[in-house]
């Protein structure tokens, strides 16, 4: 049994190569009870801002999980910060624990910083399939490990969260804006994972309450219409999906009406 969390199929992908029993992590929030037993069960999500997020956290800490095997799968773009050790001690002050955890470089999809064309680029030399063989032949044969994190990689940490601590976040609400090139298709509105996003007049309206800056809606929009507005993009115009993923499964993991 796997959870997932995903806003351009990334972790949907990884999902889809270690088990068969997918479940999207948005469509079980909706449930009140969520009481899970499997032989293994694992919780697939992206990094943001090199720690799990607080979406994924809420998940797991409002459900109960039997399983004499739990893993989480952390996928990451640039720096994964030792993102794995953080999501041990979270584990930990719910008293509980992963047997597994590891990281995934993919490509990274957070246009806040990164062009997509470039990373695009990069993809072929990340090796996605080849380390997704070698996470699943580590969670078929139930190995212990969490992934250490390196002095690169804490020191890194060390200095985005000072960065943090002294400016504050990269980017605040309101995130986006839409421009003429909207045709009110709704595709927005569907790919939301918190339902952030309606239709009024034929334009998409922002309620930024339950937003968590997935970027799903931007990624998705079929005329490039959605930009950020509040931090200068490094190219607008370049979106992405992953290319295994269809449009048609995102909006079945993350649509909320």
């Amino acid at each position: 049994m796997v959870f997932y969390f995903t806003s351009t199929g990334n972790c949907l992908y990884v999902a889809k190569h270690l088990d068969t029993d997918l479940r999207s992590i948005p469509q079980e929030m909706k449930n009140p009870e969520r009481h899970y037993k499997a032989d293994k069960i694992g919780v697939i999500c992206p990094i943001f801002e090199l720690d799990l997020p607080d979406y994924v956290k809420d998940f797991i800490r409002t459900s109960t999980f039997e399983t004499e095997y739990f893993y989480i799968i952390v996928t990451y773009g640039m720096h994964h910060g030792g993102v794995a050790e953080r999501a041990q001690e979270f584990l930990g002050e719910l008293g509980r624990k992963a047997q597994y955890i590891n990281t995934i470089n993919m490509l990274d999809n957070a246009i806040i910083v990164f062009d997509m064309e470039e990373q695009k680029k990069l993809d072929p030399g990340k090796k996605v399939d080849e380390h997704i063989a070698l996470l699943k032949a580590d969670i078929d044969s139930r190995r212990e490990w969490i992934e250490p994190a390196t002095e690169e990689e804490v020191t890194f940490y060390k200095g985005f969260m000072k960065f943090t601590e002294d400016h504050g976040r990269m980017y605040s609400f309101p995130l986006y804006g839409v421009n003429e090139d909207c045709i009110g298709c709704g595709t927005c509105t569907r790919v939301c994972p918190r339902g952030c996003i309606r239709l009024e007049n034929g334009r998409p309206v922002y309620d930024y309450t339950n937003c968590i800056n997935c970027m799903a809606c931007a990624h998705a929009c079929p005329q490039l219409a959605i930009k950020l507005t509040c931090v200068k993009e490094p190219n607008p115009n370049a979106r992405y999906r992953n290319p295994n993923i269809t449009l048609a499964e995102l909006i079945q993991a993350n649509r909320q009406n």
